[in-house]
């Protein structure tokens, strides 16, 4: 059995690790199920394991590719937990701890209303925060670097789907970043907005980005001129991102879409 969710249209497909135990090449399980046209389609595949306080997962991207973690992906997976535990009355469940490749992430539900569970996603710190300049095709462009458990690539400045599609393409697989990053085109609207567009690192243009938004918000903040807490809009919503003295802090929701059987063979 797997479940489909989505935060903001980035979506994903969860199954438990028992169920895909018996697959001989998990990248190309990933490949087969998100595929939008004859998988199940999604920007990524968690595989996880309940545990007692929540979950722990690995994530794998529509190309097949490991990724260390996912803002809303974890809040995906949360909101199954919170699911099963029975209830979604804010206040009457313990916070799920969801262990990730960059750590554990810690999910405070705050509301559940007309199918969907919003959550205050403790996100860590940024590390690694660097301006820098990077040549895009001839052309030098002004970059902000960090990690937010995974590598990202901030360009502040005009968003469009052109420069989407020409410089954050470009930037996502450059010589720079080994593993490839995540991009956003990021502008700061006011003080307590930014608009962002996303090139996800093994997916391409998504609708949104947890980690994407982190990345975006410190950007604008340490070099933009944004507050502190900044609501950050990207093509599927907006979502909270606060950065204070204990790390980042991600406010948004997620929606189970539905439970499925996946019929191919798991060696697909």
């Amino acid at each position: 059995m797997i479940v489909k969710a989505h935060a903001f249209g980035n979506d994903f497909v969860l199954v438990e690790s028992r169920a895909v135990q018996g697959a001989k090449n998990l990248p190309a399980l990933a490949q087969a199920i998100c595929a939008r046209h004859r998988g199940i389609g999604a920007d990524g595949l968690i595989v996880y394991s309940t545990t007692p306080s929540g979950a722990s997962m690995r994530l794998l991207n529509a190309d097949g590719s490991r990724s260390e973690v996912s803002g809303n992906g974890v809040r995906c997976l949360g909101a199954w937990i919170a699911s099963q535990r029975g209830t979604a009355m804010p206040g009457q469940q313990a916070p799920i701890e969801i262990q990730t490749e960059a750590g554990v992430k810690r999910l405070e539900l705050l509301a559940f209303k007309d199918g969907r569970y919003t959550f205050r996603a403790s996100m860590g710190a940024p590390e690694q925060v660097t301006k820098t300049t990077l040549d895009v095709a001839g052309a030098p462009i002004e970059v902000v670097t960090l990690r937010v458990g995974n590598p990202q690539c901030v360009v502040l400045g005009e968003v469009t789907d052109e420069r989407l599609h020409s410089i954050a393409s470009q930037l996502a697989v450059h010589p720079h970043f080994p593993e490839g990053t995540n991009v956003e085109l990021a502008s700061v609207e006011t003080p307590e907005r930014v608009r962002i567009l996303i090139w996800e690192r093994g997916v391409g243009p998504t609708e949104a980005s947890g980690t994407g938004a982190c990345a975006a918000a410190v950007a604008a903040i340490q070099f933009g001129g944004a507050g502190r807490e900044v609501d950050i809009v990207a093509p599927g919503g907006s979502q909270r991102v606060e950065w204070n003295d204990e790390g980042l802090f991600l406010t948004g929701w997620a929606e189970l879409i539905a439970e499925a059987a996946w019929l191919p063979p798991v060696e697909s």
